[in-house]
């Protein structure tokens, strides 16, 4: 068993930290904060650099860490363009792969995800929206709430029930959706507590025509397309539970070495030091274990789902105990917006109590812990 990475990760590492250092300035953090304005000339930066390379997914992981790193919110822009392109690569035709995917991976177009819908929330089979038989197609109508790249996405991968069936996740399906098309709208969501760089809106479908063509794999199979799905997205949900708690230790560490040696030899704060750091690389280890089985075709949920909670857990935790050693100092930094920036770590992807009872049931399922 190797704990190191291959010579060209680190390197890559390295890259990805520069890039982050020099483009994430202090003046586009704090504008897209407070203006919650998507960072477009970012996002051509980031392509044009290379930074994000889905042709292997450990440079993905070792990205989104490194970015969320020096801020979550700039980091997470940067790299949601391509949200939910994993759904079409598995599982979409090669008309939907050339005729949209092409261009998402050229950096000429923007994905998104639509799953989540009001009132909705963790219950991914109990949504609403429907996508019935129409001549050459489906007629798709319903809505979108909380959905990444809302206003800014040119295509979506959207889960939509086509036909009711005695248990309620059996009858999804996957689409491929222009939001060009007619009866498409959308809405931007403003006031959010954090992310304030990333593009959140509501989704808003009145007889959306979607061609036949546009499902994507087999009718009825959606929900485990995403299911699929967010068992690799976890991943990287975990990855930016990394970089935030990480971000969130090395600046406290600054402000409390600021302070002087006779603060930041008292046993509270080396203790919180000592816990925050230990929490962060049990964290890690466990993303990295998670993601090895996931990278080598064999994944694991339970891993997943514990990795996913754990490390978004461990960016809260770490934001919080950050500002508690730091005092006003604190809050008149950057850990201010890292703890806002956070919390939704524990939200998005299946929050915290949808993880844990993945655990649970898996591991009563097996009868043992190994």
């Amino acid at each position: 068993m190797d704990f190191n990475f291959e010579e060209k990760y680190e390197k890559y590492r390295a890259t990805v930290r520069d890039f982050a250092n020099r483009e994430f300035t202090r003046e586009l953090i704090e504008t897209c904060d407070s203006g919650e304005k998507y960072p477009e000339e970012l996002r051509i930066k980031t392509f044009n650099a290379g930074i994000m390379d889905f042709t292997d997914p450990w440079k993905v992981l070792i990205g989104i860490e490194e970015m969320c790193s020096v801020d979550e919110s700039l980091g997470i822009a940067a790299t949601t363009p391509y949200f939910g392109a994993e759904v079409l690569m598995l599982f979409g035709s090669d008309y939907l792969k050339e005729k949209y995917l092409s261009k998402v991976s050229q950096g000429k177009a923007i994905m998104g995800l639509a799953v989540t819908e009001p009132g909705g929330g963790s219950d991914v089979a109990g949504l609403a929206t429907t996508a019935t038989p129409a001549d050459s197609g489906y007629m798709l109508n319903g809505s979108k709430m909380f959905i990444t790249n809302g206003t800014i996405a040119n295509y979506f991968v959207l889960l939509a029930r086509t036909s009711v069936e005695e248990k309620k996740h059996h009858g999804l399906s996957c689409f491929l959706v222009d939001s060009s098309w007619e009866g498409f709208k959308s809405s931007k969501i403003k006031g959010k507590m954090g992310v304030r760089a990333t593009d959140t809106a509501e989704l808003q479908f009145s007889n959306v025509k979607i061609p036949k063509e546009n499902l994507i794999g087999e009718e009825g199979k959606g929900f485990y397309y995403i299911m699929t799905f967010f068992n690799i997205s976890r991943i990287y949900v975990a990855a930016q539970g990394l970089g935030v708690a990480r971000g969130a230790i090395n600046r406290a560490m600054e402000i409390v070495k600021a302070k002087g040696q006779a603060y930041s030899s008292q046993e509270s704060v080396q203790f919180a030091i000592s816990e925050m750091a230990t929490r962060l690389e049990a964290a890690r280890l466990l993303t990295y274990k998670a993601a090895t089985f996931l990278f080598n075709f064999n994944p694991n949920p339970t891993l997943t789902s514990m990795a996913k909670y754990y490390a978004a857990e461990t960016a809260v935790y770490c934001t919080e105990k950050a500002l508690e050693i730091t005092g006003t100092d604190g809050l008149n930094s950057q850990l201010e917006r890292f703890l806002r920036d956070a919390k939704i770590l524990e939200i998005w992807e299946g929050t915290s109590e949808i993880e844990k009872l993945v655990v649970a049931r898996n591991l009563l399922k097996e009868g043992s812990v190994n």
